[in-house]
């Protein structure tokens, strides 16, 4: 699928030398315009409907991470590419989908675009569909431990898990039940089931989400229409259940 990108970069060398790439070896790349500042860019996220920006973090008058702050509802795909390798902490904290460093490695900037394709591709896959797990509901148990003793659970009743420090509240269609283990204790017991942690706060029954909605990450609609957020860095791995 063709991604409609920018580039964002102060430095008109650098951006030729992007343009030339993306040109000569990512074909899937539909580069409809650049920006030598952080408000040139904002003027063109807004003006275009954007799957992917490639973003330069050092810029006069700002820095990438400043236009970031001013879109939190993004649903375009951000590639760094930067001379700095110390932003990549910064920039993973920004959901950013790839880091590139300068000068630029042909193979690497080649997987960065293929990464945002699969993203996008399942993303758009999705919104015109109904969501239909590829994964079969696994007939199943599992055992709460509580105070006296343990309750045992249909693991088909369960909605989704969300972790409450040392607790986890168990969700089922009419109630909640609260236990005294973590998220990963679910998450690794319920692991021969159809359920994926979209969240260091949610662990979600996949056969229960009923939409998908784009966003940095994303969110997800469950059975009993609550809306659960989706971590960017958790959405391709949630995305592949579909």
């Amino acid at each position: 699928m063709k991604l409609n990108a920018i580039i964002v970069e102060d430095e008109a060398n650098s951006r030729e030398i992007l343009r030339n790439y993306l040109g000569k070896y990512c074909a899937d790349v539909n580069l409809v315009g650049e920006a030598a500042s952080i408000q040139e860019g904002l003027e063109l996220i807004q003006k275009h409907d954007l799957d992917l920006v490639f973003l330069d973090v050092e810029m006069p008058f700002g820095n990438a991470f400043d236009l970031l702050d001013q879109l939190p509802d993004r649903t375009f795909e951000t590639v760094f590419v930067t001379a700095y390798n110390q932003y990549a902490l910064d920039a993973l904290n920004s959901h950013a989908a790839y880091y590139l460093m300068k000068p630029i490695n042909i193979d690497e900037l080649i997987k960065a675009v293929g990464y945002v394709q699969e993203i996008k591709y399942k993303e758009n896959q999705l919104a015109d569909t109904m969501l239909q797990p590829k994964l079969k509901s696994v007939e199943g148990k599992i055992t709460l431990p509580q105070q006296d003793g343990f309750q045992v659970l249909n693991v088909s009743d369960i909605l989704y898990c969300q972790a409450d420090d040392n607790y986890t509240e168990i969700y089922l269609e009419n109630k909640k039940i609260l236990v005294s283990k973590t998220l990963k204790y679910f998450e690794d017991a319920l692991a021969g089931f159809s359920f994926a942690r979209i969240h260091k706060s949610y662990l979600v029954n996949v056969n229960e989400v009923v939409k998908y909605r784009k966003g940095k990450g994303g969110s997800v609609v469950v059975s009993n229409g609550k809306e659960l957020l989706v971590s960017a860095s958790k959405k391709k791995d949630f995305l592949a259940y579909f």
